[in-house]
């Protein structure tokens, strides 16, 4: 299983600006907020179910199947009980906070696919010099690139442990859920002692490289917009202004609805 996320494909998507794509990221994040009615969701889910397929995003989010479906089982269960409608549906729910509860699921949900979008088509590197380049500091960009890279780099430590531990005569697979998280809680410690030490070397690495010595820094990429980064964010900006302007003429509301 390979623990990188970004997948090297030639799309559409990939060959866009990170700063489109990460403007666009934004704009899809308010554009989703904007509506109660699940229903109004839909033009935007369709937009980003385009791009989860153009981009190839789908395999990623196989990955993480089962962390989907947590969330979308106890997202649907849990809104009902923060909401509260005036039409009965059955026991404790009804059908305004259960419709609330839909929304509400695929707002995480197509969060989550927007986010993965973004990081399967844009290297480590671009992301983080799109949001220089759009005015987040340096230190923060730097930062969010290592937290970035230590995602695979855990992944991969937690694997090799695993497949270790495996040629030891540990089964991993057998029994339930809470036998199986059981015998990996063990595998933990290495991995954390592991990623601990990688920090260390990271670190002194940083400083004998004399890392923040200069406030101005100079990067080998060079980001250049092109006629379809200009078209995409006109479309996008046009898509989210129409959103905004539905939404405070009051539409994408469930009537009947109380919010705790």
């Amino acid at each position: 299983m390979d623990a990188e996320i970004y997948l090297d494909n030639n799309s559409f998507i990939h060959r866009l600006d990170p700063r489109t794509k990460i403007l666009v990221f934004l704009m899809t994040f308010v554009a989703l907020l904007l509506f109660e009615d699940p229903f109004w969701m839909l033009p935007v889910a369709f937009l980003i179910l385009v791009q989860l397929i153009i981009s190839s995003a789908v395999l990623n989010l196989r990955r993480i199947r089962y962390i989907l479906i947590v969330l979308t089982i106890s997202s649907l269960v849990l809104w009902n009980f923060f909401s509260q409608g005036v039409t009965p549906l059955f026991w404790v729910f009804e059908l305004e906070s259960f419709y609330f509860s839909i929304a509400r699921t695929l707002l995480i949900l197509f969060m989550i696919a927007t986010g993965m979008i973004l990081i399967t088509t844009t290297r480590n590197e671009e992301l983080v010099l799109g949001m220089i380049r759009l005015g987040m500091p340096y230190r923060v960009g730097f930062a969010i690139s290592t937290a970035l890279r230590l995602v695979p780099t855990i992944a991969s430590s937690t694997m090799t442990i695993s497949q270790a531990q495996r040629s030891r005569g540990l089964n991993l697979d057998s029994g339930g859920i809470m036998d199986r998280i059981r015998k990996f809680l063990p595998l933990l410690v290495p991995v954390f002692i592991s990623t601990i030490r990688s920090t260390n070397i990271f670190a002194m690495a940083l400083e004998s490289k004399g890392f923040g010595a200069r406030e101005v820094r100079t990067f080998y990429l060079n980001l250049q917009m092109r006629k379809a980064d200009y078209f995409v964010l006109t479309f996008a900006s046009l898509f989210t202004i129409v959103s905004i302007v539905f939404a405070v003429m009051g539409y994408g509301k469930i009537i009947g609805l109380t919010r705790f």
